[in-house]
């Protein structure tokens, strides 16, 4: 890694090239190892273990033990420790945003923004650990009482994906211990380091050894080993974020089971501007929801609607704005756009755009690799002119890639957003009161930004519609419900009054 700064943190001991079971750092049973590469430099600065069916049942067990002793804790103490990761988690930013610039490519400026996100599910979780509430109520017989008690529902399986390894761990994993639960995480071949800093702070912030395991693995083994975790008997709980497609994959394994599934999963997100809409701030929050993790992200405006009065004025101020982008490794601090995280990534922008362009599509801008930087890196696209029945407008573009398409009218705006079979986030722009009702409702996604970009925090639920995916993550209540089970019990009290 001669060209770039190497990969050297201050507290290096958070470097982990290992999984993690019952609080040590393991090797596979095989020994084998894949490797970790920076995407903006294509260099190999990493390895992990390549863990395989025949290791994950230890991994299971280990969750297994620790549950019948965790899910016993006070709730204050799991609050405490929750707390002391967040602080843990804090004063290491720096050295963790560092590991996601290497992993995932991002600028460190993006880093340490995700980060700092992410420490606020932390913080939110730690507070919700004592507000898991049951009820008691007086049924139709009156001398009984109806009693619902809330338990943590068991071992739990979070497979992530590698865009937010940071966030994404944060999130499932603080919710999950705040209800009581343990939690195995298989993060992506693409970004397991900075889920062993997270789970290394964990363990310092006082978590039981047994109640967060790492089991790491290459792409090769990625499907086995995640099938063998979400068919196993001891696993009651599994949550996942990725594709669509891998989600219903995921989601079939578990139904053998019958385990409970958080299913988040990719978008085709559209981005509305109307006539009478702020165009600054809408170009504002669209610099963000697209070029920002160079458009990796399944929350990312997909398909860009603006109404045929403001278009051209709309697409110079877009230019403009796209302009100042500096494309770049991720460790350079002149860069605010940084790599994609995968080569696969680039065949798929090169085939969205020889498809737009063969069927009446407008390179703007970009449209190609960068010829100056090794990396996987892709020039920050636009194309006007594009129609629904273009690949980018059916599929989900992960990447630096804004489409624009012209409209008329509310109705015809509606019509085209929801033509799809996905139903993540909608985003609109208009000084409207009455369409900004209107398209509340009508507009079908589990999010909708009024005048806003994503709007994704600790305090609100996060999830998707039809094949977005079900359930949802943080937000009061909604998020620490999907780690619990209700159960019900009915009293009979002797002497108590009746009319």
């Amino acid at each position: 890694m001669s060209q770039y700064e190497p990969l050297k943190l201050h507290d290096q001991s958070l470097l982990h090239e290992a999984s993690l079971l019952q609080g040590e750092w393991v090797q596979s049973q095989s020994g084998k190892r894949f490797d970790v590469e920076d995407p903006g430099s294509r260099q190999i600065f990493a390895s992990c273990p390549t863990n395989e069916v025949a290791d994950v049942d230890k991994f299971v067990e280990s969750s297994q033990t620790a549950f019948g002793h965790y899910r016993y804790v006070n709730p204050r103490e799991r609050a405490k420790i929750l707390v002391r990761w967040h602080d843990l988690i804090t004063k290491a930013r720096e050295d963790i945003a560092k590991i996601v610039v290497y992993e995932t490519g991002k600028p460190m400026t993006e880093a340490i923004g995700e980060v700092d996100y992410a420490l606020g599910f932390a913080w939110w979780f730690a507070g919700e650990a004592e507000r898991v509430r049951g009820s008691v109520a007086i049924p139709s017989i009156s001398n009984r009482r109806t009693i619902v008690i809330k338990q943590p529902i068991g071992v739990c399986v979070a497979l992530v994906p590698w865009n937010f390894p940071v966030a994404m761990i944060i999130r499932k994993v603080a919710a999950a211990l705040a209800a009581g639960c343990t939690m195995i995480v298989k993060p992506s071949p693409e970004t397991p380091l900075s889920v062993m800093a997270l789970a290394d702070l964990a363990l310092r912030a006082g978590l039981p050894p047994g109640v967060l395991n790492v089991i790491t693995t290459d792409n090769a083994n990625t499907p086995l080993v995640s099938e063998t975790l979400c068919k196993h008997p001891l696993v009651r709980k599994v949550t996942f974020t990725g594709s669509t497609t891998v989600g219903k994959i995921i989601a079939n394994h578990c139904s053998y089971g019958l385990k409970k599934v958080t299913m988040e999963l990719g978008g085709n997100c559209p981005f509305i501007v109307f006539d009478d809409g702020d165009l600054e701030q809408a170009i504002a929050a669209l610099m963000i929801l697209k070029w920002r993790t160079a458009g990796q992200a399944c929350t990312h405006a997909n398909r860009v609607y603006i109404q045929s009065g403001i278009y051209n004025t709309f697409i110079q101020m877009l230019l403009e704005a796209t302009q100042k982008i500096r494309v770049g490794h991720g460790t350079d601090p002149n860069t605010t756009m940084g790599s994609l995280t995968t080569n696969r990534a680039i065949e798929r922008l090169q085939s969205f755009v020889a498809d737009a362009v063969q069927k009446g599509g407008k390179i703007l801008c970009g449209g190609k690799q960068p010829e100056s930087l090794s990396g996987y890196f892709f020039e920050p696209t636009i194309i006007s002119d594009m129609t629904p029945s273009m690949l980018a407008a059916q599929e989900e573009i992960f990447g630096p890639l804004l489409a624009l398409y012209k409209f008329d009218t509310e109705e015809e705006a509606v019509k085209l957003a929801n033509d799809t079979s996905m139903g993540l986030a909608s985003y609109f722009f208009t000084k409207d009161v009455n369409r900004t009702w209107r398209l509340l409702e009508n507009l079908e996604a589990g999010m909708i930004g009024m005048n806003t970009g994503n709007a994704s925090a600790a305090e609100s639920p996060f999830g998707g519609i039809k094949d977005s995916g079900y359930g949802k993550e943080a937000g009061k209540e909604v998020a620490i419900e999907e780690y619990l089970i209700a159960k019900t019990g009915t009293l009979t009290v002797d002497g108590a009054p009746t009319p």
